[in-house]
């Protein structure tokens, strides 16, 4: 997925995918943003041009289908795509079936922010689900919000943030990075540095960091940031190898993870002396990274295809049928399942696909996803997620190592940690 053959390959495939079962749309899915044609947007000007008169509902399916991040968001649109197939096949939602309008936000902030406005207004879509990276949130959310729709968000992200508007299906800090820095601090590690690309969530990321590891004895030798895409990393390889830091936190962003742990690998760096901790890195992307160059390091998630449950079983021989006996899950990709399925849930609490009626009835929803049980903050628009700390294999796959026991309540502005004020 790193050169542009693969990424090729992988956007041919989708469109064959996502266009052969359009007309199959088999149930419904995603939340809304409007209600009927007719209905003026809560709290907004815009009236709401969503069509609740006929057998079918739109929604929207926004991620990067080329650029730098079509390595992970690919992925995410197939299974944003298997859940609304297989609602569809099970009567849809309301007795509605879903109709997916696919668009590609090309790795682009502006152009993801131009196309969810253009699912919105002229797709006239009920829901939206997508994004990857936090520049691209952040750049939709004034689009949500000024226009009265509804979007799903299925990654991890810096937190700090809420809206009525965005439900986050993704870990927020406490539900990710924090157990990460718990781990290692268990694990007796006692200095940092820092990798990231150049945008909203690796700085905001560190800042967090920094904070922890100030009050938690921690010490941070170094800090650097990369454009988004970029693939030389020779001289921070060579800065962190020289910091000699206990562990490494990296909050790189799409295919630059390649080139970096390629050079990682070439500069005799070992997950054993000095192990990489990832919140970026999924089953797809260490195929693309290579197996052989990041087998024994760390991530941090919330699901791995390895998750032993029925319901994991069931996604991943579902997922595999649909798209390929090779093709891994990960993370984002469950978190995209999960939305769909937590709209239709909400929608059908609310007997409704109006906005105002989905976010009254949100509080307390729940799903069971493959990653387990979830259930949505109505105070904040989060969900409960189980933090699980994964080792990469050789095969290619990630073992859990360490996970909470239990579903973490969000708390996206770390209001429960006396480290933190001030953030």
């Amino acid at each position: 997925m790193s050169d542009s053959r693969a990424a090729h390959r992988h956007r041919s495939h989708l469109t064959r995918a996502l266009a052969a079962p359009t007309a199959l749309a088999l149930a419904a899915l995603l939340l809304t943003a409007c209600g009927a044609k007719d209905d003026a947007a809560t709290g907004s000007n815009a009236a709401s041009c969503v069509d609740t008169s006929t057998g079918t509902i739109k929604v929207g399916s926004l991620h990067s289908l080329s650029g730098t991040m079509a390595i992970s968001e690919v992925t995410v649109a197939n299974s944003t795509k298997l859940a609304v197939d297989q609602i569809n096949a099970a009567g849809g939602v309301l007795g509605k079936k879903i109709e997916l309008v696919l668009e590609d936000g090309a790795s682009d902030p502006k152009t993801f922010a131009e196309k969810a406005e253009k699912l919105i207004s002229s797709d006239c879509v009920a829901a939206v689900f997508g994004g990857w990276t936090s520049s691209s949130r952040k750049a939709m959310k004034p689009k949500f919000e000024n226009l009265n729709s509804l979007l799903y968000y299925p990654v991890q992200y810096e937190g700090l943030e809420d809206s009525k508007n965005i439900f986050y299906t993704g870990a927020t800090t406490n539900q990710q990075i924090v157990p990460a820095l718990d781990y290692l601090k268990q694990k007796g590690i006692t200095s940092l540095y820092l990798v990231g690309s150049d945008y909203v969530f690796p700085q905001t990321a560190n800042r967090e960091i920094k904070a922890y590891a100030a009050a938690n004895g921690i010490e941070i030798k170094g800090e650097d940031y990369t454009p988004l895409g970029s693939t030389d990393f020779s001289t921070i390889v060579n800065k962190v190898r020289n910091a000699k830091a206990g562990a490494v936190f990296n909050t790189l962003n799409g295919d630059s993870n390649v080139a970096f742990f390629r050079e990682y690998t070439n500069a005799g760096l070992k997950a054993a002396e000095m192990p990489v901790v990832s919140v970026s890195i999924a089953e797809e992307e260490v195929a693309g990274i290579g197996a052989q160059n990041i087998a024994g390091q760390l991530t941090a998630w919330n699901y791995y295809q390895t998750v032993d449950s029925p319901q994991n079983k069931a996604f991943v021989d579902a997922y595999k049928a649909a798209f390929g006996a090779g093709k891994p899950t990960s993370d984002p990709m469950e978190a995209a399942y999960a939305s769909v399925y937590l709209w239709k849930n909400t929608v059908e609490k609310a007997n409704s696909f109006k906005v105002e009626d989905i976010q009254a009835a949100a509080d307390g929803v729940s799903f069971e996803a493959p990653e387990g049980l979830v259930t949505i903050d109505g105070s904040n628009h989060h969900i409960t997620k189980t933090a699980r700390i994964g080792e990469i294999r050789a095969d290619g796959l990630i073992y859990t190592v360490w996970d909470s026991g239990k579903p973490i309540q969000p708390d996206p502005y770390l209001k429960s940690y006396d480290w933190a004020k001030g953030l």
